[in-house]
């Protein structure tokens, strides 16, 4: 089954069900008004759309519409919970590899997660709006699951089952802003911006034997600007499934049924793939001649992410994003005078 949430100047938008194909769609308000609605009722709700979706597939529907990407919030335009994990080890160890600092052995056995904001996210195809350049402004293709309700210290044997919908996402970091915060010991929060998710949520037998249950066995394939940027293989060189990221997220707490999990920069050992985040380029130029020559995005640079199937259809639809100039809006008078409580 393929879901998407619809912008309709509320906080939450509205879902939908599209078609496999990603031509069609119909409204489900009368059942679950939104993606959240949804997932908060699984068990009854669920069942009630996969008929839909059939119905939809088989044309037997007469109030369907054409499904524009361009219309979508991110599939939970905000969430209770995004924790992002970083399940491509070797990602890190290049990273660090490049600025000569030596890699814990534990990060190999204990995944790296943080905590993001979760209650902005961006739509697929909205403008990455940053203040700065200067900021050093990174993509990074990753992929998500969305959890039903996970009890604390569940098993990767009891998280696997917990699993409801994958998406895509870009994690837009601010290189330049990182040092200084991870320098205070307390994680991210300035450097780690609204994220964007896929136009489409999908539920797992949609990727049929590509799914296992654990990992996506299919390329993720990220453009800068119109070229090929990288399309690293999601199922290779992941040190941490998602049912073991998820263990970890709930190790200490219970996790709402629409919490979202993410995997971390997509990263192969073989990087004749290429790259999914602008940091690991550089880190790999550093590495071969000393300095780094690609740079971080400018305004008007765009990114796509995307991914098909084996017969080369989109399966979630694309992010596609262009960076822009925050510029504050004081329309209504002075920023302070707008912002006064």
């Amino acid at each position: 089954m393929k879901l998407a949430t619809l912008k309709n100047n509320t906080r939450d938008g509205s879902l939908i069900v599209v078609s496999q194909d990603l031509t069609k769609a119909v409204k489900v308000t009368n059942i679950a008004n939104t993606m959240q609605n949804l997932l908060d009722n699984w068990k009854d709700i669920a069942p009630k759309l996969e008929t839909i979706y059939a119905e939809l597939n088989n044309n037997e529907i007469d109030t369907v519409f054409d499904f524009v990407q361009t219309d979508c919030e991110s599939p939970l335009p905000r969430a209770y919970q995004w924790a992002d994990g970083s399940a491509y080890v070797n990602h890190v160890e290049l990273v660090r590899k490049a600025r000569n600092a030596e890699m814990p052995e534990t990060f190999w056995t204990d995944p790296l997660m943080y905590q993001g904001g979760s209650d902005a996210f961006i739509g697929p195809r909205d403008d990455i709006v940053i203040e700065s350049t200067e900021f050093g402004i990174d993509m990074e293709s990753e992929i998500a699951v969305i959890v039903d309700d996970t009890p604390m210290a569940a098993t990767p044997g009891q998280t696997e089952k917990t699993i409801r919908l994958l998406m895509l996402v870009n994690d837009v970091s601010l290189r330049n802003l990182i040092p200084g915060e991870l320098a205070k010991g307390f994680g991210f929060f300035q450097s780690k911006p609204s994220s964007a998710f896929s136009p489409v949520a999908v539920t797992p037998d949609e990727l049929g034997e590509r799914w296992d249950g654990k990992k996506l066995h299919l390329p993720l394939v990220t453009h800068l600007n119109g070229n090929l940027f990288g399309e690293p293989n999601c199922g290779v060189d992941m040190t941490f499934d998602f049912p073991t990221i998820i263990a970890h997220a709930a190790k200490t707490r219970p996790l709402g049924a629409g919490a979202i999990i993410g995997s971390g920069t997509i990263s192969n050992v073989d990087r004749s793939s290429g790259s999914s985040c602008l940091a690991e380029k550089r880190m790999l130029e550093i590495i071969e001649s000393g300095k780094p020559t690609t740079p971080f995005m400018q305004f008007g640079d765009q990114v796509r992410i995307e991914m098909f199937n084996d017969q080369g259809n989109s399966i979630f639809g694309a992010i596609e994003q262009t960076v822009v100039e925050y510029k504050p809006d004081i329309s209504a008078g002075t920023a302070t005078e707008k912002f006064e409580l």
